[in-house]
């Protein structure tokens, strides 16, 4: 693996590994990575004839009130978990690299950046908007990956490369989980023990909303009172089921839906989500609450 951290390091190690022929698949990360992290990396790795990883800690889209200085960081390990999972080219890059003196330019996506997690966290989206297409631009990959367990933002992201016909295609994978269900997130380092076992209320919730739509429900109310009976235990920042392209509400399920939630547990913020598509629904959801004391 060959680490870079300068614009001009990176683009002449693209220059001297990329043969023309070659498929580049690039997984962009703000570090602390974990499991989720290294499913995509995998993905990448199956699909991809070269795999690059950025660590690069986006002030941008951090609010004021955010965790930017205390946002966990462990390179070394880092390093480690790309090193073994078989990346070829990572990219750390500081700031001044990302957005070099004079840069002005802001990419915002209108209309799906409001709702769910655009409401309480304003400018948030187009910090990721325009990190991400700077990093495009540096890398120039063909293929993109990203975890669903940030919907929004792969949603939003896949609207921005549609709308300026970037020549990148944007793969999102599932959410991985713990064995007891909990999201993995760089940020479940935040949590206590007794914090973390109130976090698993999210992923109960979104189970019981989902063995709900297995079962036949597609009522949008009914399914999220369902979920909402499972988070007392957190301070709920939004529950919502919204539609899966255009993120507006739906009341009636007749495609393809998200249920997004997001909460505070303790003094950390989390967010998970369940797919609920007619033709594919996440049926290992429901097998969380098997024994689960809700």
């Amino acid at each position: 693996m060959i680490r870079v951290s300068s614009r001009q390091e990176l683009h002449d190690s693209l220059a001297r590994l990329k043969t023309p022929a070659a498929r580049v698949g690039f997984v962009p990360t703000m570090g602390y990575l974990h499991e989720g992290h290294a499913s995509l990396i995998r993905l990448a790795r199956q699909t991809s004839d070269l795999v690059v990883v950025s660590i690069f800690v986006n002030p941008k889209q951090f609010g004021p009130n955010e965790d930017l200085d205390r946002y966990p960081r462990d390179l070394d390990r880092d390093m480690q978990l790309c090193e073994s999972e078989g990346v070829d080219l990572l990219f750390t890059p500081q700031p001044e690299d990302v957005y070099p003196p004079g840069f002005r330019t802001e990419v915002s996506v209108a209309g799906l950046t409001e709702p769910l997690c655009g409401e309480s966290r304003p400018g948030h989206f187009t910090g990721v908007t325009t990190v991400v297409a700077r990093l495009f631009g540096l890398v120039q990959p063909d293929r993109a990956f990203f975890g669903q367990k940030d919907f929004q933002q792969w949603r939003v992201i896949a609207q921005m490369v549609d709308d300026l016909a970037l020549p990148v295609e944007v793969v999102r994978a599932p959410i991985v989980r713990e064995a007891d269900g909990l999201a993995l997130s760089s940020r479940n380092t935040y949590l206590s023990s007794e914090d973390r076992s109130r976090a698993l209320a999210l992923s109960r919730a979104l189970a019981q909303a989902m063995r709900a739509y297995v079962d036949g429900e597609r009522s949008a109310e009914r399914l999220l009172a369902a979920a909402r009976s499972a988070l007392t235990s957190v301070e709920l920042e939004y529950l919502e089921l919204r539609d899966a392209d255009s993120l507006q509400p739906v009341s009636t399920l007749d495609g393809p839906a998200v249920m997004a939630v997001a909460a505070r547990v303790g003094k950390t913020r989390l967010i998970d989500n369940a797919l609920l598509a007619p033709e594919s629904p996440d049926r290992g959801l429901p097998r969380l609450l098997e024994g689960a004391a809700l």
